[in-house]
């Protein structure tokens, strides 16, 4: 039988309709898978003191029939830079941070709906690494080798998640932070189109407005069941009034398949595994081209360090105690954003413009861009990045080129688990729809996921399994 803590979220929450299990005992068991591994990942930031008394209140919920949503109950936790009332929140630096008095939007919505919040989770300082670390709360490992990374920067949520400390880690994506980590251990994540999710209320972000918050999940039926509880237009965001695009093609679907991105070095295991799934995606009715990326990225990628380490210098300038208690890398990146000159902002606005419109005219031709969703495997924990890829210099963003632009774009991007590698490592295969068809991309991820014998791999995790 499958235990608790390795359920789907809405697995668990059939078992509370049903009155098999209940909060209770899902959040003891998720505690407890959590205790047994911590000591092996360093996932969590902190845990949530009152847990136990949200599990109560939905237990006697869904006792009286009358649950706030159809997750109510199921855990959840939380990125570290997310607030959530009653627990700390701060950019994962040195030095002291304060406790939220409130929820943020994506948050507020989750924790309305009954969502039991476990814990906090790790991330590198700002969210602008791919990697998880940092001097505060140091490295989280990746459940299937605790030796490497989880990706990031929603790297400590993906750790928990693949490990069944919550079937539900709470993140958010501004390049790639949830679509990565999810490839690096298994999961399913869905960065939404721009304002699906609105945000609102949290701290501000160094990357533009790129970033989304999301989910990781182990099922695509759970983040399309999260993501109904997220989205919905917010007044005080006016990207959040636009209305998704309901409808499916009258035709068949049509995709096409970019496995490289100019001359980027990509992991042969990787291009294998997504090339194999590519049979599934014609299984399901999708028509599928291979080509270039429909849109021009080039320019983009080379202004990418640039975007934040000038978001740094803004948040900085803004909060000088902020910039004081960071770590010497993000300082110095600071200090190179604060001398760039307002034309390289005012480039870098033009560039995301132009990507945007361009982006929607590909869409109207196409229906999904389908890509590796990482270029290299996880490698040591501990490094920023992997400074080879396939026995070629990589750089900082090596790994991480087929991400980026979907959130420039404002498009909605799933990393939806395929094949592993020889080795056994997690590979994510990369689907892109066009902006506000978030449905249409559920839809297929979710009819491939029928047709994957792996679906249910879970790591085992030494010292915490037998």
């Amino acid at each position: 039988m499958t235990p608790l803590w390795a359920m789907s979220a809405t697995d668990l929450a059939a078992r509370f309709a049903a009155g098999r299990t209940s909060p209770v005992e899902a959040l003891e068991a998720c505690l407890g898978r959590a205790r047994a591994c911590e000591p092996v990942l360093n996932a969590l930031t902190r845990l949530n003191p009152g847990a136990r008394a949200e599990a109560e209140a939905s237990a006697a919920r869904w006792r009286a029939g009358r649950p706030l949503s159809p997750l109510d109950g199921v855990p959840m936790t939380i990125k570290e830079f997310l607030v959530a009332k009653g627990l700390p929140v701060g950019f994962a630096t040195p030095g002291p941070d304060r406790v939220a008095d409130h929820d943020e939007v994506p948050v507020a919505r989750l924790r309305a709906a009954g969502l039991v919040t476990l814990a906090k989770t790790n991330m590198p300082e700002f969210a602008v690494q791919g990697y998880t670390a940092n001097a505060r709360f140091g490295v989280t490992g990746n459940p299937w080798n605790p030796a490497l990374t989880p990706g990031g920067s929603t790297g400590g949520g993906a750790a928990a998640t693949a490990a069944g400390y919550a079937p539900v880690g709470v993140g958010t994506d501004g390049g790639g932070s949830l679509r990565r980590p999810a490839a690096h251990t298994g999961l399913v994540g869905l960065k939404s189109s721009l304002g699906l999710v609105p945000r609102s209320g949290g701290l501000p972000s160094p990357l533009l407005d790129f970033e989304v918050a999301g989910a990781l999940t182990r099922t695509v039926a759970d983040s399309r069941a999260v993501l109904a509880l997220m989205a919905g237009a917010d007044p005080r965001v006016l990207w959040s009034g636009f209305h998704p695009v309901a409808e499916r093609p009258a035709r068949r679907v049509r995709a096409r398949y970019v496995e490289r991105i100019g001359d980027a070095p990509l992991d042969p295991a990787i291009a294998a595994s997504c090339r194999a799934a590519l049979d599934d995606l014609r299984a399901c009715g999708v028509a599928i081209e291979e080509g270039a990326l429909p849109v021009d990225i080039a320019e983009l990628n080379d202004l990418w360090p640039e975007i934040g380490r000038i978001g740094l210098a803004g948040l900085f300038a803004t909060d000088p105690a902020l910039g004081a208690q960071a770590s010497d890398p993000y300082r110095a990146m600071a200090q190179e954003g604060a001398r760039a000159p307002v034309t390289r902002l005012c480039r870098i606005l033009d560039v995301v413009r132009t990507l945007r419109d361009a982006a929607s005219a590909a869409f109207a031709e196409l229906d999904l861009v389908v890509t590796p969703a990482i270029a290299a495997l996880s490698w040591p924990a501990g490094d920023v990045y992997p400074p080879e890829i396939d026995g070629r210099p990589a750089g900082p963003r090596g790994h991480a080129v087929y991400s980026g632009w979907v959130n420039a774009a404002a498009l909605p991007g799933l990393s939806l688990p395929v094949a592993p590698s020889p080795d056994g490592l997690p590979v994510g295969l990369h689907l892109v729809a066009g902006f506000g068809r978030d449905g249409l991309l559920l839809d297929v991820a979710e009819a491939m996921e029928r047709r994957r014998p792996w679906a249910d791999r879970r790591p085992r995790i030494r010292g915490a399994d037998a």
